[in-house]
């Protein structure tokens, strides 16, 4: 199996990706939810991070510090840089930010590698839907240092647009920022894991195709 099968499968051994009749956030029916937090224990967040560095490696990312937007972001970027140098040889930094600056010690926002003027950096974070995180961290790190964002990566790709927008929250990250964003697997990679049979569900693979017809950006 590729990667991306291999992940989809560990998404669904772990209870990560459901398939059944969900609500989501956004009010949309859904017949697949994605829960990241099902992953609890350093064996899961260990293969999770050898996930992401595939995504890294495969997409010819260049960076010189992975940063972890504060909560879920922080062990994805530990985990990455870890399978990073052990799985590629690429021995990369890593730093998250606080929810508040700190104004004794060391201080900043930062904790890890300390930013500096142009370096190069990657965003890890679970998923985007509305672009949410990345509209907060960046204003953090431009404080910090005039840095590069080289990409960010993230678990999946819904692929689906915005409440006020035909667009998808990957294109509009784009568009608005300049920031590639790169996803382990896309909901179009699900659906052919179904397909395929490298994992089961073939039951709601037709209102799996329904929903993709009905809120699928098609940037």
């Amino acid at each position: 199996m590729t990667y991306k099968e291999e992940f989809i499968r560990f998404m669904v051994e772990n209870d990560v990706l459901c398939f059944g009749d969900f609500t989501l956030k956004s009010g949309r029916k859904a017949p697949y939810f994605i829960n990241a937090g099902k992953y609890r224990t350093g064996s899961q967040i260990a293969r999770l991070g050898e996930y992401y560095a595939a995504c890294y490696h495969a997409h010819g990312v260049d960076a010189q510090t992975l940063v972890g937007p504060a909560y879920k972001g922080i062990p994805l970027a530990v985990a990455t840089s870890i399978a990073l140098a052990q799985n590629y040889g690429t021995d990369v930094n890593f730093c998250f930010d606080r929810k508040e600056v700190k104004d004794h010690g060391e201080g900043g926002m930062f904790v890890g590698k300390s930013l500096e003027d142009g370096e190069r950096v990657a965003i890890i974070e679970d998923v985007m839907t509305s672009g949410k995180a990345l509209r907060e961290i960046l204003p953090k790190l431009k404080a910090a240092a005039d840095v590069k964002v080289e990409a960010m990566i993230i678990s999946v790709d819904r692929m689906e647009k915005g409440l006020e927008s035909k667009h998808s929250a990957v294109h509009e990250a784009f568009e608005e920022f300049g920031v590639k964003v790169y996803s382990i697997v896309t909901i179009e990679d699900i659906i052919a894991a179904i397909e395929q049979g490298v994992i089961g569900g073939k039951e709601y693979l037709q209102a799996m195709k329904d929903y993709r017809a009905q809120y699928g950006a098609r940037d």
